[in-house]
């Protein structure tokens, strides 16, 4: 069964830092495009970081460009978001997805889902 779960969130002052993980599993996450999204409360869905199978191509927002950066481990079945400078605006639920046209169709791309990460930036 296809897996992925989260964790790394939690409670961070503006202007700190966060690394945030994703276990894979029950599929080869190496054929895959990768991404971490988010949902702040009464918002869809966003994409923030994507990155494809080969890690040749990457897609951010632009209101995460040059804070966040996305990687993977496929020989550990990994994803991470490493995320600087963070402000209140980006507080909410993260969430890691894996499928084929991630990178293409964003949200849309996406065949598997974690469960999500609770991400609060507050003073």
């Amino acid at each position: 069964q296809e897996q992925l779960v989260e964790s790394g969130g939690g409670l961070v002052q503006p202007g700190g830092s966060l690394r945030l993980s994703c276990a894979t599993s029950g599929f080869n996450m190496g054929y895959y495009d990768l991404g971490w999204f988010r949902q702040a409360p009464g918002k869809e869905r966003e994409a923030v970081a994507c990155i494809s199978s080969n890690e040749r191509n990457t897609y951010y927002s632009e209101s995460v460009k040059g804070r966040f950066t996305i990687t993977r481990d496929n020989a550990k079945s990994m994803i991470y978001l490493e995320m600087n400078s963070l402000k209140p605006e980006d507080t909410a639920v993260y969430y890691c997805g894996a499928g084929p046209g991630v990178l293409t169709w964003l949200n849309r791309g996406v065949l598997y889902w974690g469960q999500g990460t609770q991400v609060t930036v507050s003073s």
